[in-house]
């Protein structure tokens, strides 16, 4: 017996729709949780809990046993590929992740080989997770996609435009999309590994996807993640895999199409009447405002309304339209799950 069969998220991936909808939270083994504060303790470091198999499977399992979500999403970070890649990778409490910047003459020597060894503590992660989960429970994985992880190679850190890496790709065209390249290849074996060892489906997340422009948009974000498709499901038949290409705006208009992903992550700013068009090519994930979980009450209770008043008639996965934030109080966030189941 197929015991995928039993997990609802999967079911909205491949079409299905709910009265109840599937519901998980990016972000939602984090800082907002008191138990995930104390494990990061003992981890000693941000890499070090995300390369330690046993850490990383319990602060993935904390929010499923505390809330039951629909599906756990493996706990690592999108710079482990930078990382694997060799670049120098640290987090600074209060600062977030810092790397040292690339260089266009550094590029061509780069290569993949040896990364997925360099990955294998966060494989037998998934494999451990999965083997925790109940039958009902689906597995998600993910990587970055390449113009967000190379945005943070390029300026060494997070910036509010991204303008360092937009500027590098006009002054070293050939360098960035070597780059690209590279990040592309190595990122969809990354996400083919996760799924061999035990992941159900994946979600690519391109944070940054919304700084660029129409052409910038297309070269840079929809040709790398359609490449990424085409490499994992040749690997994997049928592989359900759920862009996220933040801030694009009018541009999730055909997204999908051109990609080849299964279903679209929503930001915040997308108006519900445009998701409710976007959903009736296939799944659509999303999309609260985050904020509105920080202030709970009617605010809370009236954006998860909008959101199933719009969108239950189709295929839909409840969740934020962007991570959950640190300040997010535990109790707002079972309000929000009572919203939602009733």
């Amino acid at each position: 017996m197929d015991r995928t069969a039993e997990r609802k998220l999967l079911r909205v991936l491949d079409g299905e729709r709910f009265d109840v909808p599937p519901v998980w939270l990016m972000r939602q083994a984090g800082r907002y949780l008191p138990e995930y504060r104390e494990t990061r303790k003992r981890a000693g470091g941000f890499l070090q809990l995300c390369y330690t198999p046993e850490l990383a499977i319990e602060v993935t399992m904390q929010p499923i046993r505390r809330f039951g979500f629909d599906a756990a999403i493996l706990f690592s970070d999108i710079l482990v590929i930078p990382d694997a890649l060799g670049r120098k990778v640290r987090f600074e409490e209060g600062r977030g992740p810092i790397l040292e910047p690339i260089g266009p003459e550094e590029i061509p020597a780069m290569s993949g080989e040896g990364a997925m060894e360099h990955l294998s503590p966060v494989l037998e992660a998934v494999a451990g997770i999965r083997s925790g989960l109940d039958e009902e429970t689906t597995l998600l994985g993910f990587c970055g996609a390449p113009w967000t992880v190379a945005t943070y190679m390029i300026a060494g850190h997070g910036t509010p435009d991204q303008a360092p890496a937009r500027l590098f790709s006009y002054r070293h065209r050939d360098a960035f999309s070597r780059l690209i390249d590279l990040l592309a290849d190595v990122s969809a074996d990354y996400l083919i590994a996760q799924l061999k060892a035990g992941a159900d489906a994946v979600q690519i997340f391109d944070s940054w996807s919304g700084v660029l422009g129409e052409a910038d948009f297309e070269k840079w974000c929809v040709e790398p993640v359609r490449r990424m498709v085409a490499r994992v499901r040749a690997a994997v038949p049928g592989a359900r895999i759920i862009g996220f290409p933040k801030g694009a705006g009018i541009a999730y208009g055909d997204y999908r199409a051109k990609t080849g992903v299964t279903a679209l992550g929503l930001d915040w700013a997308v108006p519900l009447s445009f998701a409710r068009r976007l959903q009736e090519e296939g799944a659509v994930q999303g999309n609260l405002d985050p904020m509105r979980v920080i202030a709970g009450g009617g605010a809370l209770d009236e954006g998860v309304d909008a959101i199933l008043e719009a969108l239950s008639g189709g295929p839909l996965i409840f969740n934020l339209g962007h991570g959950i934030t640190p300040d997010a109080p535990i109790a707002h966030v079972e309000q929000l799950l009572k919203r939602i189941r009733g």
